[in-house]
């Protein structure tokens, strides 16, 4: 029976742009439920004082001199990190520390381990109808059942996330990227049921930039999976109404 990984095997990685007001109340509440655990705070060049809350805390922090994108902020926390596990959560607030846990239960069992959201009530309208969306689709074209493609909470052996760090893009779509190259190579996926807490703060993502980012998904998987099953039957459509 594989031995469950404790405490002292994990790094949680935050990516945080101007976020102190929330890891003044997130920081302390990961410190007392993980003491073990290595805590590493990527601030992606925040004007705020994120990187001194950070600091004050006593947790590792790696400042960019401007900002990247939450998926750069990513890859340089998982290059910094020095534990063989990774915990991947944002630093808003929305993800719960208490639920680190059960995550942690299903390594080294599972290749990548996904708090998958049962009830957002928290994000608009909007963004919880493009998650069915790209969840559906994903498990369509995949065959395999995504249950979140895009939660950014989860848990994975360091090395994967090395070698795979490459594919993954500079922005907020690098949830996707992962979870779906894990899939392509293979490897098994698991998602435990989490709730959502509200942000602390304003959110930095835009009705606008959340629409071009489903496209972006969409083709990724798309490409990834299927681009024949999709792209044919468009083709021939077209060569049929073109012949008219």
């Amino acid at each position: 029976m594989t031995a469950p990984v404790g405490d002292s095997e994990i790094s949680i990685i935050l990516p945080a742009l101007n976020e102190a007001e929330a890891l003044e109340i997130l920081l302390p509440e990961l410190r007392r439920l993980h003491p073990m655990a290595e805590i590493v705070v990527v601030d992606d060049g925040s004007t705020d004082d994120t990187a001194q809350v950070a600091s004050e805390e006593g947790v590792r922090v790696i400042s960019h001199p401007y900002r990247k994108g939450n998926g750069a902020a990513v890859k340089t926390g998982i290059r910094s990190a020095t534990r063989p596990f990774l915990v991947l959560m944002d630093a808003d607030g929305q993800h719960n520390p208490g639920e680190i846990a059960a995550l942690m239960e299903k390594l080294p069992r599972y290749e990548l381990v996904v708090g998958a959201r049962i009830e957002d009530f928290t994000s608009p309208w909007h963004r919880r109808l493009a998650n069915r969306v790209y969840n559906r689709f994903a498990t369509y074209l995949t065959q395999i059942p995504i249950l979140d493609l895009t939660s950014g909470f989860r848990a994975l052996p360091r090395r994967l996330a090395l070698q795979f760090c490459y594919l993954l893009p500079n922005t907020y779509s690098y949830p996707s990227t992962l979870t779906l190259s894990l899939v392509r190579a293979g490897y098994s996926v698991a998602y435990v049921p989490i709730q959502v807490r509200k942000r602390i703060g304003r959110s930095k993502i835009s009705l606008l930039r959340d629409g071009v980012r489903f496209l972006l998904i969409i083709m990724k998987v798309i490409m990834l999976f299927a681009p024949l099953r999709v792209f044919l039957p468009i083709s021939m459509a077209s060569f049929v109404l073109g012949l008219f």
